[in-house]
């Protein structure tokens, strides 16, 4: 390889601001105006993870140093530029797909100066991986010897994903000459980039490796290129906030890393869209798993990418408690890491999960996802044991669960009401119903273990179940409503969104039956016609903010946008309540938006309302692939079959839904007690367990 001594080529367009970042606007006298910070549109963008890693490619496949285009690594942009020119020009862009959660595969023609007419003679695909490598094959369909130059332009800022994120990335490094390929160091952290074969030449003041090829008649050459980011060892761990776990990014995630039962779980079913829609959800759970560094058999979700590529407390849980039929490993293993994040010491927050405070709508108070966390974390290890969490684990997180539980009672100040956030925050419906189950379920799983304090939870539970069928439900001519939100002032806030489908969430008790709620058949029925009403069923899934409450806005995240774990939540508690035309109604919505989404569900979408020909609108700021998304899929599917499991007492309840929304169906790889189970669900909703562990009993 030369280093070269005459004058380089023109690297990319010169630009005045940095790479990815519009120049700034001027108003008068030349003062520089400014603009709101705001986050750079992924809805078109291909996206391949491997957590913590990903990269994101536009359609065409060149990686120009615009936007959020580029390879990341433990939130750095490792490779911002990587522009392929042959014969001085760039390919046309062909087509542009995802191969699977982890690859793209890009297509383009290349046109040379023997071109004697409009047929392409030169193909390049371009497969590339969110384990930090691509593949560039150049094929020659020319009749004759082709003189081929080929051009690769490369460049990277080490800017992070949250300042690239918002339009500020920072200025392009200069490279050197590192063995076959090109350095960029700084601050300490440095990326290389390496080619095989090596390039002929190498411009290092312009990032630019070169090749001469000559191809003969049908002949294809290949680059390939390896791209790393190596970083001080005391910057090599991260951490999600204060206090909490450790997340591992030294290392990327591989098939093998897995929990061992997915790949085994297959569905078949009279709508083909069913097995298309698992594989590819399985494709991207698979795709955001991360090791825990203080215990590394223990396995998390990462919450979604591009925005949010570590732990989340809250989404973690919720895609692992989703994912209850597919095992328990994941759940307890992000049990485990979250565990170990619990406040301890004699604070207020002593058995907290920690949790950063989120947004929940226009003009209202943040939420904190700690306090779902907390609430969630009782309820997983009671479902979990009934899953068939072997007991050595349910024992050992036992004393986290009954922290959680104790931090819940001392959090409610002696009062009725749970606030979120605590100690000072109004009373939030949707932490109501979690703090109900959370008593409900963890009462039984004390008891159960042996272990004190289950009578006081049951009390308090019955308390909490009485107060707010006098507090936060209000009548009127329609059959009434659950209030939304109760300040300690008394004002109340009543609007109709998809969080009230926790009210029907209860959570899975001993024997195969469902913990009781906190309405009445009633109001739950009553609560079953409002989700299934226009204002909440878009056509696509459940809004989160029915149309024609104030504030409502399609796109919005928590005001209006139908967000898919709420959907899921919604058409589970439906079902079990017996409401399944409402259930069903949802169901398809999904279904239909995943078709519409090549099978790889965002974590939201616009809920305009669905009409003959229309399709579902992405949101430019959804994660995709996202653990929710695609953990509410594969809970979708398996509501169908009904499955409640007690292994403790050596029993399998069956109760599918009996309207077979999709079809005859066939679910197969599930696991009940770490074995695997298999259940056949026919057009007329009738349930036949074909495998299932030995000893169970089953019923129906």
């Amino acid at each position: 390889m030369s280093t070269g001594t005459k004058t380089p080529p023109r690297p990319a367009t010169a630009r005045s601001s940095a790479p990815g970042q519009a120049p700034p606007q001027r108003g008068r006298a030349g003062v520089p105006v400014r603009r709101p910070l705001e986050h750079r549109p992924v809805h078109s963008s291909l996206i391949c993870a491997a957590a913590p890693a990903l990269v994101i490619s536009p359609e065409h496949g060149q990686l120009r140093g615009e936007g959020l285009d580029g390879f990341y690594d433990r939130g750095k942009r490792v490779l911002a530029r990587c522009q392929l020119h042959l014969s001085g020009q760039e390919p046309v862009p062909l087509q542009g797909r995802m191969v699977s959660a982890r690859q793209a595969r890009f297509l383009a023609a290349a046109r040379t100066p023997s071109d004697s007419g409009p047929d392409p003679q030169v193909t390049v695909e371009r497969l590339r991986s969110a384990e930090g490598t691509e593949r560039i094959t150049v094929r020659s369909h020319a009749p004759r010897p082709l003189r081929i130059p080929v051009e690769l332009r490369l460049g990277t800022d080490l800017a992070t994903l949250g300042a690239i994120a918002v339009g500020a990335p920072g200025t392009e490094l200069t490279p050197a000459v590192h063995g076959s390929g090109l350095r960029w160091t700084d601050h300490g952290a440095h990326v290389t980039v390496t080619a095989r074969p090596g390039p002929d030449t190498a411009w290092a003041s312009a990032g630019v490796l070169q090749w001469d090829w000559h191809l003969d008649p049908g002949e294809s050459r290949c680059i390939v290129l390896g791209i790393e980011l190596h970083e001080p060892e005391h910057e090599s761990r991260t951490r999600l906030h204060s206090g909490s776990p450790r997340t591992e990014v030294g290392s990327r995630g591989t098939q093998a890393d897995d929990p061992a039962s997915w790949g085994s779980f297959r569905a078949e079913s009279d709508d083909v869209r069913v097995h298309r829609l698992l594989r590819t959800s399985l494709d991207d759970l698979g795709a955001l798993l991360l090791r825990d560094t203080e215990s590394p058999s223990d396995l998390h979700l990462a919450a979604g990418m591009p925005w949010r590529c570590s732990l989340a407390p809250a989404e973690s849980l919720r895609a692992a408690r989703m994912l209850f039929p597919l095992g328990t490993g994941l759940a307890a293993g992000t049990m485990r890491t979250l565990a170990r994040s619990q406040y301890a010491g004699r604070g207020q927050d002593n058995g907290k999960i920690p949790g950063a405070l989120r947004r929940t709508g226009p003009g209202a108070v943040p939420s904190c996802t700690g306090i779902e966390a907390t609430l969630l974390l009782p309820t997983l290890l009671a479902e979990a044991r009934l899953w068939g969490l072997p007991e050595r684990d349910v024992e050992g997180l036992l004393a986290p669960v009954e922290r959680c539980l104790r931090w819940m009672l001392k959090a409610s100040d002696g009062g009725v009401f749970l606030p979120d956030p605590a100690p000072d925050g109004p009373y939030r419906c949707e932490v109501q119903a979690q703090a109900h189950r959370a008593a409900v379920l963890g009462s039984e799983l004390l008891d159960t273990c042996g272990r004190q304090g289950g009578s006081e939870l049951r009390d308090w539970a019955g308390e909490l179940r009485r107060n707010f069928a006098g507090e936060f439900w209000r009548d009127d001519p329609g059959g009434g409503r659950p209030l939304a939100l109760l300040s300690r002032t008394g004002a109340w806030d009543s609007h109709l969104g998809s969080a009230a489908v926790e009210l029907l969430d209860t959570g899975l008790s001993p024997k195969g039956q469902m913990a009781p709620g906190m309405l009445d058949q009633v109001r739950t029925a009553q609560l079953a016609r409002l989700l299934g009403g226009p204002p909440l069923d878009s056509g696509w899934g459940l809004r989160s903010l029915g149309t024609g409450e104030d504030g409502h806005n399609p796109f919005g995240h928590r005001t209006g946008a139908v967000r898919i774990q709420e959907t899921a939540l919604a058409v589970a508690g439906l079902s079990a309540a017996g409401y399944e035309k409402e259930a069903c109604s949802l169901l398809r919505g999904v279904v239909d938006a995943a078709e519409a989404f090549g099978y790889r569900l965002p974590e939201m979408y616009a809920a305009e309302q669905r009409t003959e020909g229309s399709a579902p609108l992405p949101h430019p700021a959804a994660c995709r692939p996202s653990a929710v998304a695609a953990a509410g899929a594969v809970y979708l599917l398996a509501t169908l079959a009904g499955v409640r499991p007690d292994v403790p007492a050596g029993m399998v309840v069956v109760r599918p839904v009996e309207s077979a929304p999709l079809g005859a169906l066939r679910l197969s790889g599930l696991r009940v007690a770490g074995e695997p189970f298999a259940v056949r669900i026919s057009r007329l909703g009738m349930a036949m367990v074909e495998e299932a562990a030995e000893g169970l009993h089953l019923s129906s």
